[in-house]
């Protein structure tokens, strides 16, 4: 096959007909030598508003293949497609006596699971949250009641805390093994759009998303993975620095000599055990802040000008500053046509975090607008960051009364409390209550927050408008400690264990999870057979 780079197309021109021409017209064939089409690549240029173009890569299958090549020999945009599949690790000859065992099935524990499973290994996952149908249910009820179960919620549960947020695949790590492609393709086997292949920042969507991991915990266990639901880690069976078993509920054991800590980056309790049976941790940074609320429409303008295309999907953004007092502030996890939900964990502590649909049909666009945090911060010592967030969720739950408190960004720059809002209507997951949110930020991040709004009011007109909504807090952006682990990808000093994704600090975000599980994974396989 052939593939051809930077084919240029009108937003209002799109259309396979109109890509066909530009094939034809870059490579000098005819309409009739194209055999197929496969996309690789499509994005959008709106640099040149209002003039916003499709950008494709494609690849082609065409009659005359070698000639066509030649043809264009000393154009760079045309080329023999190449060959880009992941490969299946090896079985290594150590015998494995037990059956691995994951502790968490969000993204990192689900592929790590897929790919030993699909290899022979028939791993056991230990999850100690609910099957993804039922607690859909149990998060809508907390939702509406505020009644709030510990161990399945946004962050506990199958499909991990991603399975409510965006669904975004999108990733900045170089990837020249294609583990990234292995989960899209498995992702679009278990129900996700083909399109997240090729489209420019990706993404599936919550309501989608949630019947992808049903269908792939389904081929997990037909391939001859077992789960393990409502069952918490309590403690690990290690030996000579070697794990061999885990305790779980606090009651029962299982024996192993592999286990894969996925346990996500809200595992607190998990990540208390971990310390108190010495293996190595250390603290990591992280950033903490806010969730601003803005019309959809005002971003959309903003991003493909004043009379943009309607056919164009809900527009994102991603900003970044650097404060006077030397704090680094970003946008995270922007959520097009979203919603902010109450994401928290624990009784008595109150986080936020933002969701979207695979439609992003909500009238308001949400972000996190945050600021990095660091050891200097909260400690040296492997839990402080943990506390810190502790620390600041209590403060958010009480300013609230256990409900999500907000503020207008007026006030919260003027450092008053109004009880009226605007002419945005708050979109939110979770009761809400109208605060002073001065009163629940460290005053360095609220200085920083304060100067970053007016510099990104620059770059997207209306970003510090008076009546956009804030709320808090913002802490689970990353994992505040990382379990330290070797060039295998084990623990420096307790073999057989094996941390892995967001959690254990080697990831950020669904594609990047997953693709650690696959690694993770390719070095348990290329060590062990069955």
């Amino acid at each position: 096959m052939i593939r051809i780079r930077q084919i240029k197309i009108p937003v209002e021109k799109d259309n396979i007909q109109e890509l066909r021409n530009k094939i034809c017209k870059k490579i000098k064939c005819s309409d009739k030598d194209i055999i197929n089409i496969k996309l690789s690549k499509k994005s959008l240029d709106a640099r040149n508003k209002p003039n916003l173009y499709y950008i494709y890569e494609v690849d082609i299958k065409i009659s005359n293949e070698e000639k066509v090549l030649k043809r264009n020999i000393k154009n760079n945009d045309i080329l023999k497609t190449p060959i880009e599949e992941y490969q299946l690790p090896k079985l290594g000859n150590k015998k494995l006596k037990q059956r691995p065992i994951i502790i968490g099935s969000g993204p990192a524990g689900l592929f790590s699971a897929y790919l030993l499973a699909e290899l022979g290994f028939n791993p056991i996952i230990i999850e100690r949250g609910e099957p993804v149908e039922d607690r859909t249910k149990t998060v809508e009820h907390f939702w509406n009641t505020g009644e709030l179960n510990k161990n399945s919620n946004v962050q506990f549960g199958e499909g991990g805390a991603g399975t409510f947020s965006d669904g975004k695949l999108n990733t900045l790590v170089k990837d020249k093994d294609y583990r990234m492609k292995k989960v899209f393709e498995i992702f679009i086997k278990c129900g996700a759009n083909p399109e997240i292949l090729y489209i420019h920042n990706p993404h599936i969507g919550t309501d989608v998303l949630r019947n992808v991991i049903k269908n792939m915990r389904e081929y997990i266990i037909a391939m001859g993975g077992t789960f393990l639901y409502n069952t918490c880690l309590t403690n690990l069976v290690i030996k000579d620095n070697q794990i061999t078993g885990i305790e779980i509920n606090n009651k029962d054991t299982i024996a192993t000599e592999v286990l894969i800590l996925a346990i996500g980056h809200s595992a607190r309790d998990t990540f208390e055990m971990i310390h108190q049976n010495n293996i190595t941790l250390e603290p990591k940074p992280f950033a903490i802040g806010l969730r601003v609320q803005h019309p959809q429409s005002m971003i959309d303008k903003n991003q493909y000008g004043e009379n943009y295309n309607k056919s164009l999907p809900p527009a994102s953004y991603k900003l970044t500053y650097q404060a006077s007092n030397g704090r680094g502030v970003y946008s995270f996890c922007m959520c097009p046509g979203g919603y902010v939900v109450n994401a928290s964990s624990e009784k008595g502590r109150l986080a936020i975090n933002g969701m979207s649909y695979h439609e992003r049909n909500s009238t308001n666009a949400n972000s996190a607008i945050v600021v990095t945090v660091s050891p200097e911060d909260y400690g040296y010592n492997p839990l402080d960051g943990m506390n810190y967030q502790r620390k600041l969720e209590e403060k958010a739950y009480n300013l609230g009364n256990g409900n999500i408190p907000i503020q207008l960004l007026k006030d919260f720059h003027n450092n008053v409390e109004n009880s009226n809002l605007g002419n945005i209507t708050p979109i939110f997951k979770g009761n809400y209550k109208i605060t002073n949110l001065n009163n629940l930020l460290p005053e360095e991040i609220a200085l920083a927050l304060k100067e970053a709004f007016p510099n990104f009011d620059k770059k997207i007109k209306g970003f510090n408008q008076d009546y956009a909504i804030l709320a808090g807090i913002e802490t689970r952006t990353s994992s505040p400690i990382r379990i330290t682990r070797n060039d295998n990808l084990e623990s420096i000093n307790v073999k057989g264990i094996y941390p892995c994704g967001e959690g254990a600090g080697y990831a950020g975000g669904i594609t990047t999870s997953a693709m650690d599980g696959l690694k993770v994974a390719e070095s348990i396989i290329k060590k062990y057979t069955y």
